[in-house]
């Protein structure tokens, strides 16, 4: 299974936020999706969300950017 991708590392909080609530919440059971991300506001309110909305995430850095990759459970 393909794992999808959503690039807001040219978005600020809270665009970046709310492009990744839309994202997570169009996933169904098990599926993942990997969000990179810049910004520092978003960085602090995207994992807080995703722990609050019962959501599996791993944050990982990669090439100047944070990926965080996501699971619906």
């Amino acid at each position: 299974m393909e794992i999808q991708s959503l690039d807001l590392r040219e978005q600020r909080c809270p665009m970046a936020l709310l492009l990744a609530k839309r994202a997570c919440a169009s996933l169904k059971q098990g599926q993942q999706i990997a969000l990179y991300i810049t910004d520092s506001g978003a960085l602090k309110d995207i994992p807080r969300y995703l722990e609050k909305s019962g959501f599996e995430f791993e944050c990982q850095p990669v090439q100047g950017a944070t990926v965080i990759n996501v699971t619906k459970l």
